[in-house]
C-alpha cells in the first residue's frame, strides 16, 4: 500500500449515451439509451437521464423501453467511441508510463511512476487537470478517483460519479469500507455475495469480523484469503502498462433464429473476415481458430482448429470456420455465431498456410476430421476472447443479406447533398427519417423524411464532438464493455 493516493483510476461518465448526447443536440437532457434495438437486444449504456427510470447496462432491450418508453433508442457507433477513447488514453498517456486501460472508457494511472505526484495535494491537482483537459479535448466528462491501491481509486471514481473526483486518503481504507456492501470488494460477484450473506456476512466489517478463517471454510483458501486482504484494504496489485490479449473475437446475436444453412454460412464468413480485421488491427496474429454457436434452445457450442502456425491471412480463418460449421448440427435454428483466433503471437508463417490447408481440405475430403486433428470441443462456456469483443458481441445488428442494400441505422450518421449533416431517427416502409443538427448547434434540427434509396442521402463519418477533434476514423484503443 502506498503512502499517497498516486493511483489515478478514470471512468468516463455514461459514455456511449454521452457521447451521443454530445453529437446530437436534440437529445441533450433527454434519456437515451444504447444497445442492440432488437428483440434480443440488451443495453449497452443509459444516459443518466435514463437511469433515474431503473434503466442500466446489461438489462434487456424490451425491459428498458417499458421502463422509459419515451427515451431515444440508438445503435452503437463503435468507431466514433474508440476515436474519443484514443483521444482519453493519449492524455493519460502524458500523465505516466503506466497507463493500464481496462476498456473504452476506464483506465488505472500510476501518477508516481509519472513524477507528477507525491501527495494528496499535488495528486488532486493532476486529477482536477485532466477532467478539465478531457472536457475541452472530447466534449464529454470523466469521474477520476484516487488512492494508495487500485481497489480503492476505483471505488472513489464510482462516489465521484458524475463528473467528480475523489479521494482516499491512505490510511483511512479500513474506515472507509467497513460499513460498505462486501459486494464492493474485487471478485466479490452476486453469487459470492449470496453465499456469504447467507453465512450472515453482508457488509466489509463482517467480513474482517469474521476472520480469514472462517472466509477460507466458506469460500476455499485462495479465494478466502484474498477477500480478508481485500477488506482490510491491503492491494498491492501494480499498475500494469501492457495487458496482452488472449484471443480476439467478434460475435453476433441475431433477432429472429437462422434456420437456412446457407445464410450461416454466410454469416460464418462475415464474422470471421471481421475477427481478421481486429486480429490485423491489434498487429497480432493466431494458431487456433473457435467457432461458437447459441442454438434455438439456448445451447452452446463451441469447435477449434488449430494450425502448424500463426495466421492473420481472412482466407485461412474463414475456411477453418467453414470446417468447424461441418461440425454443428444446426437443425432447429441458431440465434448467435462467433468467430475467434487464440494462441496470439506477433508475426505470422506463411510458408505454413498452404501445406495445411492442403491437409486439411485432404483430410475434410477423406473423412470430415478437423485439420491437424484440432480439438472438437463442446462446451457451455463462451468464445475465449469474448472480452475483446464487448458490447459489440451483444448488440452489433445482423447485416443486410444483400450487400448491396443500404441499411439506415438509428442513431448512425448520414449527409444529405444539399441538407448536409445528420442522423438517422428512424426507418421503415421504404422511408427514412432524418434530423439535421451537428454538435456544435444550440438547438435542435430539423427533421426530413425521405425514400430510402434517394441518392442524395449518403451515410457519412462522425463529427467531430470538438472541433478538430476525433471521427469515426480516429486512433484506436481497446475494445471492452459497455460504457458506464
Amino acid at each position: 500500500m502506498r503512502a499517497a493516493p498516486t493511483i489515478l483510476h478514470l471512468d468516463m461518465d455514461a459514455f456511449f449515451a454521452a457521447a451521443e448526447q454530445a453529437s446530437k443536440p436534440s437529445l441533450r437532457g433527454r434519456p437515451v439509451v444504447v444497445g442492440g434495438l432488437g428483440p434480443r437486444g440488451v443495453v449497452a449504456t443509459a444516459s443518466y437521464e435514463a437511469r433515474r427510470f431503473g434503466v442500466h447496462s446489461a438489462m434487456p432491450m424490451g425491459q428498458a423501453r417499458r421502463l422509459a418508453p419515451n427515451a431515444a433508442y440508438l445503435v452503437p457507433r463503435f468507431a466514433f467511441y474508440r476515436a474519443i477513447s484514443g483521444q482519453v488514453m493519449e492524455l493519460l498517456g502524458r500523465l505516466s508510463p503506466l497507463v493500464e486501460p481496462l476498456s473504452l472508457d476506464e483506465a488505472f494511472v500510476d501518477l508516481e511512476a509519472g513524477g507528477l505526484a507525491d501527495d494528496s495535494a499535488s495528486a488532486r491537482a493532476v486529477g482536477e487537470r485532466l477532467r478539465a483537459e478531457i472536457l475541452a479535448t472530447t466534449g464529454l466528462t470523466g469521474s477520476v478517483g484516487l488512492a494508495g491501491s487500485k481497489m480503492l481509486a476505483k471505488i472513489a471514481s464510482e462516489e465521484a460519479k458524475p463528473d467528480g473526483l475523489v479521494l482516499f486518503e491512505p490510511g483511512t481504507e479500513r474506515a472507509l469500507l467497513a460499513p460498505r456492501s462486501v459486494r464492493i470488494i474485487p471478485g466479490v460477484g452476486p453469487a459470492t455475495g449470496d453465499h456469504l450473506r447467507r453465512a450472515g456476512i453482508t457488509t466489509v466489517a463482517d467480513v474482517t469480523e469474521a476472520g480469514e478463517d472462517e472466509l477460507v471454510r466458506i469460500l476455499g483458501r485462495s479465494h478466502g484469503a484474498s477477500l480478508y486482504r481485500m477488506a482490510l484494504g491491503h492491494d498491492d496489485r501494480a499498475v500494469v502498462a501492457e495487458r496482452d490479449a488472449k484471443s480476439v473475437s467478434v460475435e453476433d446475436t441475431f433477432d429472429i433464429d437462422l434456420h437456412d444453412r446457407l445464410r450461416i454460412r454466410l454469416e460464418v464468413e462475415r464474422l470471421a473476415e471481421r475477427c481478421v480485421a481486429r486480429l490485423r488491427g491489434a498487429g497480432h496474429s493466431g494458431r487456433t481458430i473457435v467457432l461458437k454457436v447459441r442454438r434455438y434452445d439456448f445451447s452452446t457450442l463451441t469447435r477449434s482448429e488449430t494450425l502448424r502456425g500463426p495466421t492473420d491471412d481472412p482466407l485461412v480463418v474463414r475456411e477453418a470456420a467453414e470446417r468447424l460449421l461441418e461440425l454443428v448440427d444446426t437443425t432447429g435454428g441458431v440465434r448467435l455465431l462467433g468467430v475467434g483466433v487464440s494462441g496470439l503471437a506477433d508475426y505470422t508463417q506463411e510458408d505454413l498456410f498452404a501445406q495445411a490447408e492442403a491437409e486439411a481440405g485432404a483430410a475434410a475430403g477423406a473423412s470430415g476430421e478437423t485439420a491437424e486433428g484440432g480439438a472438437a470441443a463442446e462446451s457451455g462456456g463462451g468464445l475465449p476472447g469474448a472480452r475483446e469483443a464487448g458490447a459489440e458481441a451483444v448488440v452489433a445488428p445482423v447485416e443486410a443479406a444483400d450487400a448491396g442494400e443500404r441499411r439506415w441505422t438509428p442513431g448512425h450518421d448520414v449527409r444529405h447533398a444539399v441538407l448536409g449533416a445528420g442522423w438517422v431517427q428512424g426507418s421503415g416502409l421504404g422511408r427514412v427519417t432524418v434530423r439535421f443538427e451537428e454538435p456544435g448547434s444550440t438547438v435542435p434540427g430539423r427533421v426530413r423524411t425521405f425514400a430510402v434509396d434517394d441518392p442524395e442521402l449518403e451515410p457519412s463519418d462522425p463529427l467531430p464532438l470538438v472541433s478538430g477533434g476525433a471521427t469515426g476514423a480516429g486512433p484506436s484503443a481497446p475494445v471492452a464493455r459497455a460504457g458506464e
